[in-house]
């Protein structure tokens, strides 16, 4: 959800293995690991997406036909339909990774624990996202 393509997904892979890696010598073991995990991957994604959308001299370019096919065998994202990826890059980061939380099919008590809200309010944004998207969807 936080990438527009294969390359910029293994980047942030990557970045995200990297970060991992970097800062588990300080995991306290307060939580599991896979929610730890879940939390430093979201942080490592959002604050590559807030520095890219701060360097206005980045352009993407267009996929073109090239008669070149792309391979998508070896990704492990769910490909959205266009307009419901559309929909989704209207959200906010917040709401973008409770959604990428909700997909995964964690609980409200690993939302809350990865996301730092309660799972009372977990269950509040989860309604109110998809009634942002359904009203998105179906003007």
């Amino acid at each position: 959800m936080y990438t527009n393509d294969k390359p910029d997904s293994d980047d942030l892979f990557q970045e995200i293995v990297l970060q991992l890696w970097k800062s588990y010598p300080g995991f306290k073991g307060d939580s599991k690991v896979s929610t730890w995990m879940y939390r430093v991957s979201l942080n490592v994604a959002i604050t590559r997406l807030q520095k890219s959308k701060r360097r206005p001299d980045n352009f993407r370019l267009e996929r073109y036909d090239h008669n070149i096919s792309e391979e998508h065998g070896d990704r492990i994202d769910i490909e959205y339909d266009n307009e419901l990826q559309r929909a989704l890059n209207m959200l906010n980061k917040f709401d973008k990774a409770l959604v990428m939380l909700y997909l995964d099919e964690k609980s409200y008590k690993e939302m809350s624990e990865i996301m730092g809200i309660s799972e009372s309010n977990i269950g509040v944004k989860i309604n109110r996202i998809k009634s942002r998207l359904k009203e998105i969807l179906n003007p």
